[in-house]
């Protein structure tokens, strides 16, 4: 801070004011230099403009944090002032319009009183007239903005005897209120900076703190810890494991789990999607073919069960597969030996399985769907996966693991706040894992702040949990991905069970292929975004069976 100058003197020379000015600007860019808090750098200011340029009793008003009601009118109050007492800061408190000050806040125009004492605006709340001198006394008040918007008021008091334009002071007082601004929004984007950061470094030690991620599944609620203990009990034995869960549970993390906990880690671990291989080519995918086998069998090709000898063969949407294929499965696993498509020689592999399904195979066995023999010979060891509605308590270390995925991914830099967390919480998950997921993708992609709220979920989550919590282990729904959970809501559809009867296969499927309507099928593919597979399964079908009644409605 300068030294102490004595006021200055009214009768001086054009030159000297402007030497005064100069004095000022100059200050006040030295007081930014040492430092950019606004409080000491704007008490500053007020100080040089009273002391180089007699503008005296300055104050800066700034307008409060928003009213919790917006039936609350907004307020503004004295922040930063020279020449002043506490108690009158204390009193300088305006409402939006109360007042010259008030004014010049609403409307963000400046108003300058020529003599306060004919002005009955003017409300002396901050300083009493008698603590004023005996002479005419003038008012200014200029608004401060940031992005062109009114957030306070710069006001001084003026002795209108001294020998000095009011033009000049106003053209100062200009350039010290649009500094002032600048400083604030310095502020304000400084705080907003920091605030990222300390989330961001928050999400980071949590992460960095998190002991729970084995074998890349994340949580340590006792239903997963039981899955994993399981898993972990069997990994060392070359059993079949049978994975069982809704849809979106992270079944195939849980294959690969069983994978690298076991002797056959660094051997080839092998996924198959049996939902996604057409009926045609099941038998030449697993086991492969010989030259010539069919038309544009150019070579031979090992099959997936081939590729996968001595490691482990995952079989996804095991209860997808057709009846004719399941009996050669059968001879696989209990041989451990296949033949090739066209071939003459049988192959033998050492192959560990892994199969998933989020089907009930025992309603399945009996309703004939499922071969017995098949069933019994994958169930040596079910392992029942956990929903996300029976861990709660790692929704919050998913959405976490998932917004840094998503983040690194798509170069983004979005957190969630404390609020947002709990409310992730207390969602119903229909989709499990995979829809939280998807959810956080989509949350990250679209945010339009760094740090996202309770309230900006809202927008992305489901109008009513109860609507899609109708998933069960043994007939989920379709996993609902963040663009359905964001668009209207179907009815859900409830899964229709073939009749418990084993009729022959065409009477079966004429009766079945009636039960569905074509507004049925149609809702069913709306709400599986287009997926026949999805769609199948929330009508207890399967792909075939869907593709069949498509074709008899005329869809396909």
């Amino acid at each position: 801070m300068p030294p102490r100058r004595p006021q200055p003197d009214p009768g001086l020379s054009p030159s000297e004011w402007h030497t005064q000015e100069l004095l000022l600007m100059r200050e006040v860019m030295r007081g930014i230099g040492r430092s950019l808090a606004p409080a000491l750098v704007l008490r500053e200011m007020l100080h040089l403009m009273s002391e180089l340029l007699g503008l005296n009793r300055g104050r800066i008003v700034l307008a409060d944090p928003a009213p919790g009601h917006k039936s609350q009118p907004p307020t503004a109050c004295i922040q930063h002032a020279y020449g002043l007492t506490q108690a009158e800061v204390a009193r300088g408190r305006y409402a939006w319009g109360e007042g010259i000050t008030g004014r010049v806040l609403a409307t963000g125009q400046p108003a300058i009183v020529q003599d306060i004492d004919a002005e009955p605006l003017f409300l002396f709340r901050a300083v009493e007239r008698s603590h004023l001198p005996p002479v005419t006394v003038a008012f200014i008040a200029l608004p401060i903005e940031v992005n062109n918007v009114p957030i306070g008021v710069l006001a001084c008091h003026r002795i209108r005897s001294r020998q000095r334009h009011l033009n000049d002071d106003l053209a100062v007082l200009r350039a010290m209120a649009t500094l002032a601004g600048q400083l604030l929004q310095l502020e304000e984007l400084v705080a907003e900076q920091t605030r990222r950061l300390e989330a961001r470094n928050a999400v980071l030690a949590q992460a960095l703190n998190t002991n729970s991620a084995r074998y890349g599944l994340i949580g340590n609620s006792p239903p997963l810890l039981q899955a994993l203990n399981e898993l972990e009990q069997v990994s060392q034995t070359a059993a079949t494991v049978l994975l069982l869960g809704e849809s979106g549970t992270g079944k195939e993390l849980f294959a690969r789990a069983v994978h690298l906990a076991s002797p056959r880690r660094d051997q080839p671990f092998i996924k198959v999607n049996c939902s996604a291989i057409p009926d045609a080519l099941f038998e030449s995918e697993l086991f492969g073919y010989e030259r010539g086998a069919f038309t544009g069998a150019g070579s031979a090709r090992a099959g997936w069960f081939e590729q996968a000898h001595g490691g482990t063969i995952f079989l996804d949407e095991i209860g997808e597969l057709p009846l004719a294929m399941q009996s050669k499965l059968l001879r696989t696993l209990q041989e451990g030996t296949l033949a090739r498509l066209g071939g003459k020689q049988e192959v033998r592999v050492n192959v560990r399985v892994v199969a998933a399904t989020n089907r009930d195979l025992a309603r399945e066995v009996a309703t004939g769907r499922f071969r017995q023999d098949l069933f019994y010979r994958l169930n040596v060891i079910p392992i029942q996966l956990p929903s996300l509605r029976e861990r709660r308590e790692d929704i919050r270390a998913l959405a976490l693991h998932f917004v840094s995925r998503a983040n690194q991914a798509h170069q983004r830099n979005v957190n969630l706040a404390s609020d947002a967390l709990a409310r992730l919480e207390d969602h119903a998950w229909p989709g499990n894992v995979r829809e939280l997921g998807n959810l956080i993708e989509r949350l990250v992609l679209l945010a339009d702040r760094p740090l996202l709220t309770a309230v900006d979920l809202e927008r992305f989550l489901p109008q009513s949990d109860s609507a899609l919590d109708t998933g069960r282990a043994d007939s989920p729904l379709p996993a609902v991905g963040p663009e359905a959970a964001a668009g209207p809501a179907l009815a859900p559809l409830e899964p229709r069970s073939p009749p418990p009867t084993i009729a022959a296969p065409l009477v079966r499927d004429y009766a079945w292929a009636h039960s569905h309507n074509v507004d049925t099928l149609q809702a069913a593919l709306a709400l599986a975004q287009g997926n026949q597979s999805r769609a199948a399964q929330s009508l207890g079908l399967t792909l075939r069976q869907f593709s069949y009644r498509l074709r008899k409605a005329g869809l396909r």
